[in-house]
């Protein structure tokens, strides 16, 4: 019995187009610089000597970093001091968010989408990659949709395999 079958990927002729949000990820080494390290009993920003740490600290050691400044101390920390901090990194810094590390990776994701030339995904059926090895923040997912759905013919979440339906315009 000679039994011959054709198999069919029925998926890669759907015409559906994955986008990877985690094509979108920032290459970088990513610092979280906690201002509590410079208060006082990590309590009080003593002016004098926080202005002395700046002049003497190694800002160099950011170059080509992202980074996130942050205060995990219950602390009330003058808007000057973070930006005097932030005016320090960034002549080296790639990124200076306020913030902790999550933030840090909002920012540089949304960062990365705003590059997105829609166009290229008019009138597409889409599926917006939703596992992976990064991962990529809720807010990343938001951003794509929010920047696609006007374009988009329709919109997925998942593998083209198993996806979710998101949105799919009327014509």
């Amino acid at each position: 019995m000679d039994i011959q079958e054709n198999i069919v990927n029925k998926v890669a002729q759907s015409g559906l187009v994955t986008l990877d949000p985690a094509s979108f990820y920032p290459q970088g080494e990513r610092v979280v610089y906690d201002i509590k390290d410079n208060l006082f009993m990590e309590l009080i920003l003593r002016e004098k000597d926080f202005r002395e740490f700046v002049k003497a600290h190694d800002w160099a050691q950011y170059q080509d970093k992202n980074v996130a400044i942050t205060c995990t101390a219950d602390a009330v920390v003058p808007a000057w001091a973070y930006m005097l901090l932030a005016n320090r990194m960034s002549p080296y810094a790639s990124e200076i968010v306020f913030g902790d590390a999550q933030v840090l990776e909002t920012v540089l994701f949304l960062k990365g989408i705003a590059t997105l030339d829609v166009e290229q995904y008019r009138d597409q059926r889409i599926v917006i990659k939703g596992c992976g090895d990064i991962d990529v923040p809720v807010s990343a997912y938001v951003e794509l949709t929010k920047k696609l759905t006007p374009v988009v013919k329709s919109m997925m979440f998942g593998e083209p395999c198993s996806t979710v339906p998101i949105y799919k315009r009327r014509d």
